[in-house]
């Protein structure tokens, strides 16, 4: 089963584990599981990193193509139609990353791991992986 990671179930599935639940875990660790981290979740890491609100042990172009060859994690690249996806969804969530992340996981039917209970509001297959 192919899954889209956002950005905080990528950073906690790497660095902390502990925060996801069980069942998030599992699928993390599952071999069966296609893991995908998107374009968006990596642009939203280099943002938060380059204004300091995200620490990393490394700069974002060195840790994210680590961590995705540790965790096996392919990249979700963005397409038109993502784009025009993303603009059509409802406005349950202003975040343009989080939109994005929604749409493509619509577009190429994958269930969505997130910690965000907000994204529940949409027509998309997920899994909420907060504890």
């Amino acid at each position: 089963m192919k899954y889209l990671l956002d950005t905080s179930v990528f950073l906690w599935g790497v660095a902390a584990e502990e925060r996801l639940n069980v069942m998030a875990q599992e699928v993390l660790t599952a071999a069966s599981s296609e893991l995908y981290l998107s374009v968006a979740g990596t642009w939203e890491i280099a943002i938060k990193f380059a204004l300091g609100s995200l620490p990393l042990p490394k700069a974002p172009s060195e840790y994210i193509p680590y961590a995705q060859r540790l965790w096996s994690i392919q990249t979700l690249n963005i397409t038109q139609e993502h784009a025009l996806r993303a603009g059509e969804l409802p406005a349950h969530h202003r975040d343009p990353f989080d939109r994005m992340i929604i749409a493509q996981a619509l577009s190429e039917r994958m269930t969505l791991l997130t910690a965000d209970r907000v994204l529940q509001k949409y027509k998309v297959n997920l899994i909420y992986c907060g504890k």
